[in-house]
C-alpha cells in the first residue's frame, strides 16, 4: 500500500439531473475531476468497498448523512463517499438510504481507488476489484488525515469498521479521543 500526500488527478462518470433531457430519465453524463471537487475545499472523504453492502448501508454512510450539519460546523465544505461502483448504483443506493447531504462519487473504473493505493482483489466474495474501507479530510487536494482500517489484503477474510466511520473522524477534527464506532443507524435488508 503506497500512501499519498496529495488526492491523485482522476475524472469521474457522474449522473447530473438535468430538466432540459425530459422523459422518464432527467439526467445526463457529467465529468468530474479532482480539481472540481476538492480544489479550494475543505473535504471529509470516506470510500467503502460498495453500495448495498451490510456495513455501508447501516452505518458507514448513514452516520456521515446523521452528523453531516457538526461537519459543516466544524468547517468541511462537503463530505464526499467513494465507491468503485457506477453512477447508476450510486444514484439508487442514495435513493433507498434516503441519503440528504453526502455526495455519493462513483469511481466505476476505480481510477481513483488505484491511484489512491486502495483498489484491493475482493474476488473470494465475489467483487472484483474494490476499494478497501479508509476515510481522509482533503484540505484543497492535500490529504490532512487518513484513517486506514487494518488488514489491507487482497481478498482479505474480513472487513474491518474500526476507523474510518464518521465518530473517528469527528473526533479528530476536534482534537478530542474517540470513543468508537457507533451502534448501526439502519437496520440492513439484503
Amino acid at each position: 500500500m503506497t500512501i499519498v500526500n496529495r488526492v491523485p488527478d482522476a475524472v469521474f462518470k457522474t449522473r447530473v439531473r438535468d430538466e432540459s433531457v425530459g422523459g422518464d430519465n432527467p439526467f445526463r453524463w457529467e465529468e468530474k475531476t479532482t480539481a472540481d471537487i476538492f480544489g479550494g475545499k475543505k473535504v471529509i472523504v470516506f470510500s467503502l468497498p460498495g453500495a448495498f453492502t451490510p456495513t455501508c448501508s447501516s452505518n458507514h454512510l448513514p452516520r456521515y448523512d446523521e452528523l453531516y450539519n457538526e461537519f459543516k460546523a466544524l468547517g468541511v465544505d462537503q463530505i464526499v463517499c467513494i465507491s468503485v461502483n457506477d453512477a447508476f448504483v450510486m444514484f439508487k443506493w442514495g435513493k433507498e438510504q434516503d441519503n440528504q447531504n453526502i455526495f455519493l462519487l462513483p469511481d466505476g473504473n476505480g481510477e481513483f481507488t488505484r491511484k489512491m493505493g486502495m483498489l484491493v482483489d475482493k474476488s473470494n466474495v465475489g467483487f472484483g476489484m474494490r476499494s478497501w474501507r479508509y476515510s481522509m479530510i482533503v484540505d484543497d487536494g492535500t490529504i490532512e488525515k487518513m484513517f486506514i482500517e487494518e488488514g489491507f489484503d487482497d481478498n482479505c477474510q474480513s472487513d474491518p469498521f474500526e476507523v474510518s466511520d464518521a465518530d473517528t473522524m469527528m473526533a479528530y477534527l476536534k482534537g478530542v479521543e474517540s470513543t468508537g464506532v457507533s451502534a448501526p443507524r439502519k437496520a440492513f435488508q439484503g
